[in-house]
């Protein structure tokens, strides 16, 4: 149920969504959002009221930083108490890392935040981008029968899918089905209506007020393992200079060499306070390091199990846990529980089959 009375804010940090070609030069631009409603008429439709705000500069999302998602959750906060929800329109490259980042950073968020973009630009025929718009806004504006918001969630709108936002992937370069959750229900999806999957949203606790945290820390790498990675490689990454942790991409359910020299390396960086989390390479499933020996010897050895998490997810919420200096040991906890709904623990897999 769309209220008339519902107050959307429009947020464009940059992306293909908000290009036009310039007839003159061939080249993609950013159009002028004053005449956002001229570019989409469809907009004018609508029973409830769009605001927007454009970032000057417009970002490419290749070139996203900890910084620009702090200027998102401000112009959240700042806007927060005006609107019914928020609509992001983000470049598609990194925009599984800016909705996990968003979701950690906002904390017990009350009102839909729906990131969108799209393949192509607003102003080219076959655009995607009109549908991932309009459905995103509605969305954003979408109450239930008492005039609560239907998705109180950070998300991603893409391709009639609606994803939780730290459950995203961008899995397609070129087709307009760009994103999936591969180890969690959609939130909604659209066509002739919208179907919401309420029993996959995140409930509210209205006993907590929203707060808003913007303390980061990007002193992270990624150590994605291959068949013959060398002992100089895996050494000199766990040992770059002011290292906090580690995402170590491992085979299927959290598997790695049982080489020595391997594990000496990890054993070592986990001594030093290097906290190591481990996430499989694999879409589908989750890390289980009692399963086999090999990933035995990493949780033996001081590794962190990331669950069913995706890597995007799992830096953020490190980025997210290290920025707000929790102790060592505080943070291995909460790398190991659902803060917004990025993991399953094990258990609860088991409960759902059941």
């Amino acid at each position: 149920m769309i209220d008339d009375s519902s107050r959307v804010l429009l947020i464009y940090t940059g992306g293909t969504i908000g290009m036009v070609e310039n007839p003159e030069t061939g080249f993609l631009e950013s159009f002028n959002f004053e005449h956002l409603n001229s570019h989409i008429p469809e907009l004018q439709r609508f029973r409830f009221q769009v605001d927007h705000i454009v970032f000057d500069p417009v970002i490419d999302s290749s070139n996203i930083r900890p910084e620009h998602w702090q200027k998102m959750v401000r112009t959240i906060e700042d806007n927060y108490e005006d609107y019914d929800g928020f609509v992001i329109l983000h470049g598609t490259d990194t925009m599984a890392y800016t909705a996990s980042a968003l979701s950690f950073m906002i904390e017990n968020l009350s009102k839909p935040v729906v990131l969108t973009g799209s393949q192509l630009p607003i102003g080219k025929l076959r655009t995607d981008a009109k549908e991932n718009l309009i459905t995103a806004l509605e969305i954003a504006a979408d109450k239930d029968l008492i005039g609560l918001p239907i998705v109180p969630e950070v998300c991603i709108f893409f391709q009639n899918y609606l994803i939780r936002g730290n459950r995203a992937s961008k899995i397609n370069a070129d087709n307009f089905n760009a994103f999936r959750s591969f180890n969690y229900p959609y939130l909604a999806k659209s066509g002739v209506h919208i179907w919401y999957d309420k029993k996959a949203i995140l409930p509210v606790n209205n006993e907590k007020k929203t707060r808003f945290h913007y303390h980061l820390d990007s002193r992270i790498v990624v150590l994605r393992l291959f068949p013959g990675i060398d002992q100089t490689t895996v050494e000199a990454i766990l040992n770059i200079d002011g290292i906090k942790a580690v995402v170590l991409e491992t085979y299927g359910s959290g598997n790695a060499p049982l080489t020595t020299w391997f594990l000496d390396a990890i054993r070592d960086a986990v001594k030093r306070g290097v906290i190591i989390v481990n996430v499989t390479q694999c879409e589908i499933g989750s890390v289980d390091m009692q399963r086999y020996e090999t990933g035995l010897e990493l949780l033996k050895a001081g590794v962190i199990s990331g669950f069913d998490s995706t890597a995007e997810a799992a830096i953020a919420k490190l980025m997210f846990l290290i920025g707000h200096s929790y102790e060592k040991e505080d943070i291995k906890v909460r790398m190991r529980v659902p803060l917004v709904g990025e993991i399953t623990r094990p258990e609860e897999r088991i409960n759902e089959r059941i």
